[in-house]
């Protein structure tokens, strides 16, 4: 087993300070400063998880080293006896409202599949507690992940109810999808505030199962370029915060990566980077040529802007031209998305009673696109939602669980409160996917009516 510092580019080595934001609110009663123990800490998959993981975390200035422990799991209390040290160069520092603190990251390479490790990390007054996760089946397997919307607002006050709920009630989650727009990044908070609320939300389930985030919008920050134009650039925490696999497209190696995971390939993109930042042509080359190479049964792709928004006038025309075909062509199961805060599960364009006739006739499934949202900030349905996707939600926070078992993938959303909103399997048969709704009793649709929500009190979904 070997390990492999990951460094930050230098763009995140800047101060960000709240000089640098303005005036902006804080987390009631939180600090969020770096302390004498690691904090913030972030596992994520190799682009094969059977063989490595990494890990990303955050110490007071005081612990300048990278430094972790880890060991093939026992069931004894003596993993310190057969743990390796693994060692890199100092953290990354940074400067925010919080004070001074220092990011570190570590690859864990050569790991064995289908293994239980035990690690912990140094801190300037000792270690962590010792932290497990399983690396995957270097084989197809059985698997169950867990599959986020928009985090972004409300995280600590609302969204974490959303993420602790979903673990709670469903074990066994191996993998955590995340569509983007983790944090507000914007108007809503200090920033380091708000990755400080992230944190907390997932706790110590950001540190044990391997995360697979997508970028969003709010990912990134404004900045005005010399000739006074506007443009966007990748915020700091970003690189500091996930440790994430360096097989991206050309130009937006940061934020665009796969991995292979027990038969499945997910592939990630950058819908901002892609529109604003002009790396769309290569992002839609590198898709093509990863699904192409692609010997997984099961190809999924996460993203942020959808391809068929639910709250927006128009869908996003820039990722439906260029992804959209790639999707169809190369017979993409399942697309992930964010963005709109509302729920949309679509499987034709052409609206749900299109759709449903042709599951009646048999017809092969192609792209499923899904649009989900875990914070508090919600957007007002669009004049097509009603008809065109197959199901959809207003007003609601919900969560994603999916179970992947050879030929069949179970897909089940859920409220914030753990009630079933929403499901359908794909069966692999000879000639494609056949979608099959569920037959559990799920709830009513959760739309606004008028001023009222779904829940009796004021509707919060805003018009787009």
């Amino acid at each position: 087993m070997s390990t492999t510092l990951i460094a930050a580019p230098a763009a995140a080595r800047s101060g960000t300070g709240a000089e640098a934001q303005g005036d902006v609110p804080r987390s009631a009663g939180t600090p969020y400063a770096a302390r004498n123990l690691p904090d913030r800490i972030m596992l994520t998959p190799a682009a094969d998880p059977s063989r490595g993981m990494a890990v990303a975390w955050r110490t007071d200035t005081a612990q300048q080293a990278s430094i972790a422990q880890i060991a093939v799991a026992v069931d004894g209390p003596t993993l310190e006896e057969q743990a390796r040290i693994v060692s890199g160069a100092a953290g990354i520092a940074i400067d925010s409202a919080n004070g001074p603190a220092l990011y570190h990251q570590l690859r864990f390479d050569d790991l064995e599949p289908d293994t239980v490790y035990a690690y912990r990390l140094k801190g300037s007054a000792g270690w962590t507690e010792w932290l497990q996760f399983r690396t995957a089946s270097a084989a197809p397997k059985p698997f169950r992940f867990l599959y986020l919307g928009d985090v972004q607002n409300g995280i600590l006050t609302y969204a974490s109810r959303v993420i602790r709920q979903a673990f709670h009630a469903n074990g066994g989650i191996e993998l955590v999808l995340l569509a983007g727009d983790l944090v507000a990044q914007r108007d809503d908070l200090d920033h380091d505030d708000e990755w400080g609320e992230f944190n907390q939300a997932g706790g110590y389930n950001w540190s044990i199962v391997p995360q697979i985030p997508a970028t969003g919008n709010h990912e990134y920050v404004d900045m005005l370029l010399p000739d006074g134009s506007e443009s966007r650039r990748l915020g700091p925490y970003w690189p500091l915060q996930f440790a994430l696999p360096s097989n991206g497209a050309q130009g937006a190696e940061a934020t665009t990566y796969y991995v292979d995971y027990q038969g499945v390939r997910f592939i990630v993109l950058d819908g901002t980077s892609a529109i604003d930042l002009g790396t769309m042509e290569q992002q839609t080359r590198w898709l093509d040529e990863t699904l192409a190479s692609s010997t997984a049964k099961w190809n999924m792709v996460l993203f942020h802007q959808p391809v068929f928004t639910c709250a927006r006038p128009d869908d996003t025309s820039e990722i439906k031209a260029a992804w959209k075909p790639v999707f169809e062509s190369r017979k993409v199961d399942l697309v992930l998305q964010g963005h709109d805060h509302c729920y949309s599960r679509l499987t034709a364009e052409a609206g749900r009673e299109v759709s449903a006739s042709r599951r009646a006739d048999g017809a092969v499934q192609g792209p499923v696109y899904l649009v989900s949202v875990t914070g508090s900030k919600m957007y007002g349905l669009n004049d097509r939602a009603l008809t065109q996707p197959d199901r959809v939600a207003e007003a609601t926070e919900l969560y994603q669980i999916v179970d992947v078992d050879g030929d069949r993938l179970q897909f089940r959303t859920f409220t914030a409160s753990g009630r079933l909103y929403d499901g359908f399997d794909l069966e692999r048969r000879a000639d494609g996917n056949h979608l099959v709704e569920i037959d559990e009793p799920v709830i009513a649709q959760r739309i606004c009516h008028g001023d009222v929500g779904p829940d009796g009190g004021a509707c919060v979904a805003r018009a787009k």
